[in-house]
């Protein structure tokens, strides 16, 4: 029973960090850019739901839309002040100001709550399911997760492939010129874009600090790193990649915690990017693009 408890607990955490590198797979697919600040807006999100739940006693399902309108708002803020400008930019130069975005949240944080730990409290609750006459216990976060996570990976299949927005990004993932040249609003394209994904790190973000309840301005930091590495696994740009390279990292580094070494888990997790990037570099799902010169 305990492989299958891994199991399920490495899909689990997969899916937080699937839901994470959605964000960062579709503004890379659609913009050409990295969002590095993609992790800090995860922790604002969490910080938003925490304070709305424990400070001023709003119900959790409230907490969690909040977060997630002030985490769209602001991801379309940064994309508008910070990433706008620099739309023809060297790809260095938004590289840095996505790092700079990420201490800028990071700081600002710690400034407006201290650096403090706070215990977050579950939103989904401490209960588990009893299967086996007990001998395999899943608690309900766990499930909450995974069934968030399938449900979010079908709609956002669902907008790209049948809507006229979802239409638009892939026309502006092709080819931006043309897109214009035919009537899509590509700014409108991108700002959407950014508040879809920062809308899921609010959803990720309070699913991380469910099943690990301790909240810090640098609680998304790690995750962001992870769930990234996660969306080049799968190949980057690609929704059922990300989908897929999230869950398969969450699995390999729980069952590297158990087996191996909790230690030396995270080592194991970016040794099979390495690994996976030499032998095939566009990632599991990613497909090569050959350019015209």
């Amino acid at each position: 029973m305990s492989f299958l408890s891994y199991l399920i607990n490495g899909i689990s955490l997969g899916s937080i960090y699937a839901i994470i590198a959605l964000g960062y797979t579709m503004v890379y697919g659609i913009a050409k850019m990295l969002n590095f600040a993609h992790g800090d807006v995860i922790m604002v999100g969490a910080y938003v739901c925490f304070f709305a739940v424990t400070r001023f006693s709003l119900p959790p399902v409230v907490g969690v839309l909040l977060a997630m309108v002030v985490c769209t708002l602001l991801g379309m803020l940064i994309e508008r002040l910070a990433y706008k400008p620099l739309r023809s930019a060297p790809s260095l130069a938004v590289l840095i100001t996505a790092i700079g975005m990420s201490y800028f949240l990071q700081n600002s944080a710690q400034l407006l709550w201290t650096s403090n730990p706070k215990v977050f409290s579950s939103v989904v609750g401490n209960g588990a399911l009893k299967l086996f006459d007990g001998q395999l216990s899943i608690s309900y976060v766990t499930i909450v997760t995974i069934i968030i996570c399938f449900a979010i990976i079908a709609l956002l299949l669902f907008i790209v492939q049948n809507t006229k927005m979802g239409k638009a990004m892939r026309a502006c993932s092709e080819d931006k010129g043309a897109a214009m040249l035919m009537g899509i609003n590509v700014n409108t394209t991108i700002s959407f874009t950014f508040a879809i994904g920062s809308a899921l790190a609010a959803i990720a973000g309070v699913l991380l600090c469910s099943a690990y309840p301790t909240l810090m301005p640098t609680t998304g930091s790690l995750p962001g790193i992870k769930a990234f590495t996660a969306a080049v696994f799968g190949g980057i740009g690609s929704i059922p990649g990300a989908f897929l390279g999230g869950i398969l990292l969450g699995v390999i580094e729980i069952f590297a915690k158990a087996y191996i070494s909790t230690q030396l888990s995270d080592a194991i997790v970016f040794a099979v990017l390495i690994l996976v990037l030499v032998i095939k570099p566009t990632g599991l799902l990613g497909h090569e693009i050959h350019e015209k010169v």
